[in-house]
């Protein structure tokens, strides 16, 4: 084997041949902001080993948003029509006009490659194909249509490897350099956002808590967040949550129970919660010192920034979405193979097995203990880097708390 054909991440495939004369790639990546940082590597590889040739993401409207500014990651990205199992479908109907129109203005732009990294292929496939491209890669399942280069697709694998055995289809071999890089102006406003920048700083740490999660199964308890807010607080670091939506209520319950466990140091914590546009969420996910949160677009947005983060995960989705590394990255898990509810197992992907109806948190197994000590090793590291440490006391002087049991 030719060494330049070699993958250089241990456990995925050779590279295959590249295609020839490759100047205008589509990639079909729909769904959420996690969806989206999870082929981001995957992307640059592409970029990477075809530098002449243009890239359009097809994608959802947060993709358009997030990557608006920057076009490193992508020439351009286009809405995905409401398509089922390919664009998002939710409160609105298919417009099978809306789709041909689509269709039409992508064959038009003559694809020389088309990449398909958007599940197991039974309806992206499909659409894939209609856009006429010259040459196709993608994940398969045994049912679905097959493209010119397929690798099985399994559901229990990691989906940035996944993405990178996809590309590794057209000799795209994994690239170096940043996942996402925020822009000079969305840095500037998450410093200012935390009151980190001009000379009002205070210089004490921040982290930063996102509460939410788009299956409410993979929420921890807001309770939970709110006495591990209270914990950094005692130890003199400022704490700041994030989130839309449905987050915001779960935003204020995590301050108040902060504030009432620490009411001396109530002006610690704060939420910043349905205030942010998605670039302010970057800039203050990359102008943080540390992230926790749930399994979550959010959280997976500030370990592509480069934020250190302290996850609370259900066993089964750290195999496809957990952070790869430990030396930035603690991963607490919950070990629940059944609904706590009716107890119906849900390990079984959903193809295989339908869901229950129950909402009930998979999660909440995870101890405050075990989040605690993760996030304190990872800010630790983190300050550790410049010099600092956590645990300072705010009076002044070295006391042992006994509520906590640690010294502060």
């Amino acid at each position: 084997m030719s060494p330049d054909r070699r993958q250089t991440i241990p456990g995925l495939p050779p590279l295959g041949e590249p295609f020839p004369d490759v100047r205008r790639i589509a990639v079909l990546r729909g769904g959420g902001l996690g969806d989206l940082v999870f082929a981001l590597p995957a992307i640059a590889a592409l970029r990477a080993s075809y530098p002449g040739a243009s890239v359009t993401l097809l994608g959802s409207p947060v993709h358009r948003a997030l990557l608006a500014g920057r076009p490193d990651v992508v020439d351009e990205v286009d809405v995905l029509p409401v398509v089922p199992g390919v664009g998002d479908a939710s409160g609105t109907e298919v417009d099978d006009a809306a789709t041909e129109r689509f269709v039409e203005r992508h064959r038009a732009r003559c694809y020389d490659l088309a990449v398909q990294v958007h599940g197991g292929g039974r309806n992206s496939n499909p659409f894939l194909l209609r856009l006429g491209a010259r040459h196709t890669i993608g994940t398969r399942t045994s049912d679905a249509v097959p493209l010119e280069r397929t690798i099985p697709y399994v559901y229990y694998q990691h989906e940035v490897l996944r993405a990178l055995e996809v590309v590794a289809l057209a000799g795209a071999a994994p690239a170096a350099g940043a996942v996402l890089t925020p822009t000079p102006a969305e840095l500037e406003r998450g410093a200012e956002l935390l009151g980190r920048s001009g000379p009002g700083g205070d210089g004490r740490p921040v982290v930063a808590l996102h509460p939410g999660a788009s299956d409410p199964r993979r929420r921890w308890s807001p309770d939970r967040f709110g006495h591990l807010a209270a914990r950094l607080a005692h130890h003199g670091v400022r704490v700041v949550v994030v989130g839309e939506g449905e987050d915001v209520a779960l935003a204020d319950r995590i301050v108040a129970v902060a504030r009432a466990r620490e009411p001396r140091r109530a002006s610690l914590v704060g939420s910043l919660a349905g205030q942010l546009s998605l670039s302010d969420l970057v800039g203050v996910l990359a102008s943080v010192d540390a992230f926790v949160g749930n399994d979550s677009g959010p959280r997976h947005v500030a370990e592509a920034v480069g934020t250190a983060t302290s996850s609370v995960f259900w066993f089964g989705n750290v195999i496809n979405a957990g952070a790869l590394g430990r030396t930035r990255h603690r991963v607490a898990m919950a070990f629940t193979t059944a609904c706590p509810v009716c107890g119906v197992d849900i390990t079984q992907v959903g193809w295989t097995a339908e869901r229950c109806e129950h909402d009930a948190s998979v999660v909440d197994a995870v101890t405050l203990d075990e989040v605690w000590g993760n996030t304190r090793e990872v800010l630790d590291g983190v300050l550790a880097a410049r010099g600092e440490r956590v645990g300072r006391d705010l009076d002044g002087g070295t006391q042992v708390d006994s509520s906590y049991g640690l010294h502060v």
